[in-house]
């Protein structure tokens, strides 16, 4: 077997997209965030391949600190993947505190790795992955009506952003990194916000394109807001306008979370994977 640190982008994509691109709804996650480290969004990634006979069957990605993608292409070395993938990493030093993957392999790779560094695995967030082909038209809507974000909604987008971190229990942002990110956002025209009767009362945004299909990503209501429709009807109108530019859409939801999972799915989203996303800790 052959592992190969790439220092280089577009090499590194050059090689991976042949053997994942097909599968661009499950995989939208690793493709989404390649695109951007070849835009320049992200220093210092990582990116890495294991080659067997001259065929990729496992591929990594991580842009710190943000946790380890991997992808495992062959089941039958699928230990042995894990076990170069470790040692590899402690020998060049290559830091990384936490992992997202398909829930059997993430799970699998946890043990292996308490077992080399006696660190303890934990769940930071159980993940449904759902992709969407068509909205649900029966759907009653909400009032009020969506619209892109300006830049005036900053300093409120910036204040959500906070409270989704806290909601999903994320690693809070510092306030300097987050008016940079609202601002790219926005600019980029990247956020959707529901309004009703002048007031902004929802939020989502759109991210990680792909060939085939785009995330839908941050959908957040205040509290005081919640159970009134709103962010069922944003995700609806916003996710049926972006299927004229895509085939599919796709999200991640917190499998602990019933509500979410129930919105989506009355929307039209359907799970097509199961992932987790693991932090390790000294116990």
């Amino acid at each position: 077997m052959k592992f190969t640190l790439y220092n280089d982008a577009n090499e590194f994509s050059d090689k991976v997209l042949p053997v994942i691109a097909h599968k661009d709804d499950v995989f939208s996650l690793f493709l989404g965030v390649l695109e951007s480290i070849k835009n320049g969004a992200y220093e210092k990634p990582f990116m890495a391949t294991i080659e067997h006979e001259g065929k990729v069957i496992a591929l990594f990605q991580m842009t710190p600190p943000h946790p380890v993608n991997m992808i495992y292409l062959d089941e039958s070395h699928l230990d042995a993947c894990m076990e170069l993938l470790i040692k590899t990493a402690i020998e060049e030093n290559i830091k990384f505190s936490s992992i997202i993957s398909m829930k059997s392999w993430a799970k699998r790779f946890a043990e292996k790795w308490k077992n080399e560094t006696g660190l303890e695995e934990q769940l930071l967030m159980d993940q449904g992955l759902y992709r969407l082909d068509a909205v649900n038209e029966q759907l009653k809507d909400s009032l009020g009506k969506w619209r892109l974000a300006v830049e005036k909604d900053c300093e409120l987008i910036q204040n959500w952003y906070h409270l989704f971190e806290q909601d999903t229990s994320m690693p809070m942002s510092h306030a300097t990194i987050v008016k940079e990110r609202v601002q790219k956002f926005v600019k980029a025209r990247e956020v959707f916000l529901w309004e009703d009767e002048g007031k902004v009362v929802s939020m989502m945004k759109k991210s990680r394109p792909t060939k085939n299909g785009i995330t839908v990503s941050m959908v957040f209501t205040p509290k005081e807001e919640r159970r009134k429709g709103y962010a069922r009807t944003l995700v609806a109108a916003v996710s049926k306008e972006l299927l004229k530019e895509y085939n599919f859409c796709m999200l991640y939801t917190d499998l602990l979370n019933p509500t979410s999972n129930k919105i989506y799915q009355e929307i039209g989203y359907r799970k097509i994977a199961d992932s987790v996303h693991i932090g390790f800790v000294n116990k």
